[in-house]
C-alpha cells in the first residue's frame, strides 16, 4: 500500500467526511498528510484516530491569510507538496426569493475564491508533475431547487479548473475535479434545516440514483486516491463523476 509513498499532500475539510476518509487512504498509502479545518476541537479528535506522517493547521479557506498560512506551515513542515486536495465546501440550500448579499457571499467564500487563493499561494510549492484535485459537485449539471448558489460556485470551479489546467501544463501539473452525487457526509446535517427535513430530502435523492443508495465517503476517497496516483498519470482536466449514475439520469 505505497501508491503515495512519501509524497506530501495537503487536505482542506479534512476534519469530517470525503476529508478525513481521504486523509486515512492517503495515510495509508505512504503519503505525508497536513489536514485542515476551520474547528481546531474537531481536528484535535480526528488526530487520535490517524496513523502516519501528518500534522494539522487550522484553517478558515474563506479567509485569505488562513489560506497563506496554511501553505507556510505545511513548506515549513515537509517542504514542497506533491498534491493539494481542495475538498472544504458548503451547501446551504436558500430559494431564488431569499438569497441575500451574506448567503452569497459565504458560499462563493468557502467553495471558490479559498481554493483560488490556495492555488495560489500553494503554486510555487507545487512539485513540478504534481497533482491539483477538487471536490466539485454533480449539482451544476442539474437543477434541484434551492441550491442556485451552490450549484453556481460549483459550476465557477469547474469552469477555473479548466484555465487552470492550461495554466500549469509547462509544469506537468494535472488538475483534476471529483464530481460527487449524495454522500453520506456530515454536509447535510450542516444546511440548517430540520433532521426530519434532511432525511427526507435524503430519502428523495437516494431513491433517484439509479444505484439506489447514497455514497459513502470513502468511495470518494478512492477516486481521491486514484486521481493523485500513478495510476492516473494520463488523466488531467477531467470531472469525474462519483454519483451512482445520478448525472446521467
Amino acid at each position: 500500500m505505497t501508491k503515495l509513498k512519501n509524497k506530501v499532500a495537503v487536505i482542506t475539510g479534512a476534519n469530517s467526511g470525503i476529508g478525513l476518509a481521504t486523509a486515512k487512504l492517503y495515510l495509508k498509502e505512504g503519503a505525508k498528510v497536513v489536514l485542515s479545518g476551520r474547528r481546531k476541537e474537531a481536528l484535535d479528535e480526528v488526530a487520535k484516530e490517524l496513523d502516519g506522517d501528518f500534522i494539522t493547521v487550522v484553517a478558515d479557506v474563506s479567509k485569505d491569510e488562513d489560506n497563506k498560512n496554511l501553505i507556510e506551515q505545511t513548506t515549513n513542515h515537509y517542504g514542497n507538496i506533491d498534491i493539494l486536495f481542495l475538498n472544504a465546501g458548503i451547501a446551504p440550500p436558500t430559494p431564488t426569493t431569499d438569497i441575500t448579499a451574506e448567503h452569497y457571499n459565504e458560499i462563493f467564500d468557502i467553495n471558490v475564491k479559498g481554493p483560488i487563493i490556495a492555488i495560489k499561494e500553494a503554486l510555487p510549492h507545487i512539485n513540478d508533475g504534481g497533482t491539483i484535485l477538487f471536490t466539485n459537485s454533480i449539482v451544476h449539471k442539474k437543477g434541484f431547487d434551492g441550491l442556485g448558489i451552490y450549484s453556481a460556485s460549483k459550476g465557477a470551479l469547474r469552469a477555473y479548473a479548466r484555465v487552470l489546467t492550461s495554466e500549469v501544463k509547462s509544469r506537468g501539473i494535472r488538475v483534476n475535479s471529483i464530481a460527487p452525487g449524495p454522500i453520506d457526509t456530515p454536509i447535510y446535517g450542516k444546511m440548517g434545516l430540520p433532521e426530519d427535513v434532511v432525511e427526507e430530502m435524503g430519502k428523495g435523492f437516494a431513491e433517484s440514483v439509479p444505484l439506489g443508495r447514497f455514497g459513502k465517503s470513502e468511495e470518494i476517497a478512492n477516486a481521491a486516491l486514484f486521481l493523485a496516483s500513478d495510476d492516473a498519470s494520463y488523466i488531467n482536466g477531467v470531472e469525474l463523476e462519483v454519483d451512482g449514475g445520478l448525472s446521467q439520469v
